[in-house]
């Protein structure tokens, strides 16, 4: 063993005459049951049951002797195992000791270095007319109205509507899409979309082939070729609504508490400081932690990693379902996305070590109250009483883990409230949409 691995190696040897008293025991029980051409059952000799059923004695043996040795030796070296032990090299040989090697990884051991009063910095995000201008825009935007074009052909700024047949050069099912609003000359549209489609009249239909790039968000699409037949049913035009109170009523809904353009501005500016707020406390505690890892040197367990490499593709997955894509339809190479995961997985699993040793440290806890907490948001989000939840995560054996990441998320609160945040210089970030509507 090197002291840059959580690997451990046990080399045991239980007494022979343990292992002898633990197989005549076994081969009792099977002559109780054994059935032996000659012999009523029960009535062979011990000596022939051996000798026949030697593997299965064997194998009993093993299988009884070696977790009960194991785990004496475990705890006589205050050992705890983060893996279940692998048992190799078994030396089983009649009127010998049993010698058998386990290996197993345990959590490493570090002394926790400095964790508070941690200094880290945000961007500075700007909230001026600009942005409160530019998200009054955007609400505008998803205001917009789409009103016929007559007499003239498509151009760009037009939103042709269009029906399309696509098929995949490659072969392969077709695809097919009515009342689709194409941009001509969009930053979204393909190139190909609008050099076939500018010019073009209601009536017509287009027949042209597009390739994806390799990048295009929709990775049913990324990187093919696909032959298109597409039918120009109507020519619109985007018109936005007038900016006036009226516009600020209705953008900022039942619930927006607005009548006049001023009003929108100012709770526009209101959501959007909260949002600056948000993310840079989000940004603070994700450099907290960075700092953290940073500081601290230590192995760690590679089945500990494994796990969390296993968790962040399941996302990748979870992702591509929701998105209507089945994942193994994927060119993806996920041999080469799984060993691209595993060092912010070291990350991970070295952030949870040193915050389960800050939270002891601090003697910070997840209260029962706590989980209660929880227990609730997720029963009103999954439309569950919060009492059959409960009994649901209890049997999936599943509420530790809910009081560990609380315990957790616990923590880093608090190194969030004891450290030193400064901001950096204003920069040009940009505010999540949630932070520019007015609902």
């Amino acid at each position: 063993m090197t002291e840059a691995t959580c690997k451990r190696e046990i080399e045991l040897e239980i007494p022979a005459e343990n292992v002898q008293k633990a197989a005549e025991k076994v081969a009792r029980d099977i002559a109780r049951v054994a059935r032996i051409p000659g012999f009523r059952p029960g009535k062979a000799p011990v000596t022939l049951v051996r000798r026949r059923f030697a593997d299965d004695i064997q194998g009993e043996v093993v299988q009884s002797l070696v977790p009960e040795y194991l785990e004496k030796e475990l705890d006589a070296k205050k050992l705890v195992p983060v893996t279940r032990p692998e048992v190799d090299h078994v030396h089983f040989k009649e009127g010998e000791p049993l010698r058998f090697r386990a290996v197993f990884e345990v959590l490493p051991e570090f002394e926790l270095g400095d964790y508070k009063d941690l200094q880290v910095q945000v961007d500075e995000i700007e909230i001026g007319d600009a942005q409160v201008e530019k998200a009054i825009e955007d609400l505008r935007e998803r205001a917009a109205t789409y009103v016929p074009v007559e007499g003239r052909a498509a151009a760009d700024g037009d939103y042709v509507l269009i029906k399309v047949t696509g098929t995949p050069a490659s072969g392969g099912d077709p695809v097919q899409a009515d009342n689709i609003l194409c941009h001509i000359g969009g930053e979204e549209t393909l190139e190909s979309f609008t050099q076939n489609l500018r010019g073009a009249q209601p009536g017509e239909t287009k027949r042209f082939e597009s390739r994806y790039p390799d990048d295009f968000p929709d990775p049913k699409l990324a990187g093919k070729t696909y032959d298109y037949s597409v039918d120009v049913q109507s020519i619109k035009e985007k018109k936005l609504p007038e900016l006036n109170d009226e516009f600020a009523k209705e953008a900022a809904g039942a619930q927006g508490g607005v009548e006049t353009l001023e009003e929108l501005r100012k709770k526009i500016r209101e959501n959007l400081e909260a949002a600056k707020a948000e993310q840079q406390e989000a940004q603070a505690r994700e450099k907290i932690l960075e700092k953290l890892v940073k500081q601290h040197d230590f192995p760690v367990p590679e089945a500990l990693i494994e796990h969390q490499i296993d968790v962040r593709l399941e996302r990748v997955v979870r992702s591509l379902a929701s998105q209507g894509v089945d994942p193994r339809a994927v060119n993806v190479d996920w041999v080469a996305l799984r060993n691209r995961q595993r060092e912010r997985a070291v990350d991970d699993v070295k952030a949870e070590l040193l915050l389960d040793r800050v939270a002891t440290a601090e003697k910070i806890d997840a209260s029962e109250e706590d989980v209660e907490k929880e227990i609730a948001a997720l029963a009103e989000h999954s439309g569950e009483s919060a009492t059959a939840l409960r009994a649901r995560l209890t049997k999936q054996g599943a509420l530790d883990r809910i009081k560990s990441k609380l315990r957790s998320d616990k923590t880093v609160a608090w190194l969030y409230r004891t450290s030193r945040i400064e901001k950096t210089a204003a920069s040009e970030k940009v505010i999540s949409d949630s932070g520019s509507s007015a609902r």
